[in-house]
């Protein structure tokens, strides 16, 4: 029998265990310590920021009647608990009482937020002392315009607001090129028309809107372009390890701040190989991320790099809410096994951006490449049926999920002994790239 090896990817809450061959490379970056003193940490870092005054400083100076800090939705592990205490603390310290505070989660066009979520984002603390509320971008009395050319509209309470925060978490993003920074803004907080010439088929169609590309990436641009029209005083970005503990804190300038920690991010979650290989094995994340295929798409196209004409990916992820918005769900099905229409139809109508019709674009990306026979998919967050129309091949039958990945793991590497193999257990959070040719 062919030796192995155990490898856990990230799956659902409690990851999922594959058995692949000894051989085979496994790809991640760095490993992150944790910062040994969090709360200091944080403390440190408000009082020391990158490229601004200290916190305490600038409400000082601006003496703000009212804050807004946006946050991350559900979707994204931001470890919100360990530092927006000190944030408060240091706003009340300053003299701003939490009544003249709200925290507004950045939901871009993700479904609201539930009482439930709340708690987890936040905590209980929190949601006593100041007002959470979540962004609507469908809801046009809730946003002021902030731009004619194009026109943008951004949510009220925060341009309204005197002092303007903004928080998040800084890995890789398969069109932004990194997170944090001005997504805080954009999409998080924007109308939907922006969103959607945010997500448009120009916009994802260019090759620049990719993994750990900032120069001249449309994404980042639109995105940009929006943070500098209203204005943010404060950026508060953290990268974190794997078991979602902070391994660095990036605040201050929104521009400054940001771009070193997407530097230090891009040294730690790089994973250098020399080509294509003949199968890859990756997930969505784990949760909170891979609770809904859309997320998913994720997963996939961070794989990119390593996948050839020939290549077979497999990909697991939980999908515990299943497909995605009522929206997305829908185009899946309408373009069920047409993926190449759905592509010329998005580019006929390229001024129309339909909802959610991005994540689709983005899974056309890896089906241009390896086609629907060879992306193979893992869950048991979907009905059969349904995952059957996803322009995709699911691996079905008996068992749960696990036992699914593993019998495709092995029928693959039975009929495919000499096989190239690589496994990425963190799915997305990890980025690849082909290694220089030192020959030349």
């Amino acid at each position: 029998m062919p030796q192995t090896n155990t490898i856990t990817l990230l799956y659902g809450k409690g990851g999922m265990p594959l058995r692949i061959p000894a051989g085979a490379t496994i790809l991640t970056g760095q490993h992150i310590p944790a910062l040994p003193d969090a709360r200091q940490a944080v403390a440190d870092a408000l009082a020391n920021p990158i490229g601004s005054p200290p916190l305490a400083d600038l409400v000082a100076r601006k003496r703000p009647k009212a804050v807004a800090i946006t946050i991350s939705d559900i979707t994204r592990p931001v470890p919100n608990k360990l530092f927006l205490p000190a944030m408060l603390d240091t706003l009340n310290a300053a003299g701003v009482a939490d009544g003249r505070i709200v925290i507004i989660v950045g939901t871009g066009l993700h479904r609201p937020s539930t009482a439930d979520e709340l708690d987890v984002i936040v905590g209980s603390d929190i949601l006593r002392r100041v007002e959470v509320i979540d962004h609507t971008a469908d809801k046009p009395e809730t946003l002021t315009k902030v731009s004619d050319d194009p026109p943008v509209s951004v949510c009220t309470r925060f341009v309204e607001a005197d002092l303007r925060i903004v928080t998040g978490y800084i890995e890789p993003h398969f069109m932004a090129g990194f997170s944090g920074g001005r997504k805080g803004l954009c999409p998080a907080l924007v109308d939907l028309k922006t969103l959607q010439r945010f997500h448009g088929y120009d916009t994802l169609a260019d090759p620049r809107a990719d993994n750990g590309i900032l120069d001249d990436n449309p994404c980042h641009t639109i995105a940009l372009t929006v943070a500098r029209t209203v204005g943010v005083d404060f950026l508060f970005n953290v990268a974190i390890t794997r078991d979602r503990q902070i391994a660095g804190i990036y605040c201050g300038d929104l521009e400054q701040a940001h771009l070193v920690g997407c530097r230090q991010v891009a040294e730690w979650t790089t994973a250098e190989i020399d080509g294509p290989f003949d199968f890859v094995i990756t997930c969505g994340g784990g949760y909170p991320l891979d609770q809904t295929f859309y997320q998913t798409v994720k997963g996939m196209c961070t794989a990119l790099p390593a996948l050839g004409a020939a290549t077979t990916l497999l990909q697991v992820s939980g999908c515990a809410e299943g497909v995605g918005s009522a929206a997305y769900a829908e185009l899946m099905l309408k373009w069920a096994g047409n993926w190449r229409g759905f592509l010329a139809d998005i580019q006929a109508n390229r001024h129309e951006t339909k909802l959610d019709q991005w994540e689709l674009q983005m899974q056309c990306r890896v089906l241009e490449r390896i086609g629907v026979e060879k992306l193979w998919l893992v869950t048991d967050g979907i009905d059969p049926d349904t995952q059957r129309r996803m322009n995709l091949s699911p691996i079905l039958g008996d068992g749960p999920a696990p036992t699914r990945a593993q019998r495709a793991i092995d029928t693959y590497t039975a009929s495919h002994p000499n096989a190239r193999t690589a496994i990425i257990p963190e799915g997305p959070y990890t980025m690849l790239r082909i290694a220089p040719d030192d020959s030349k």
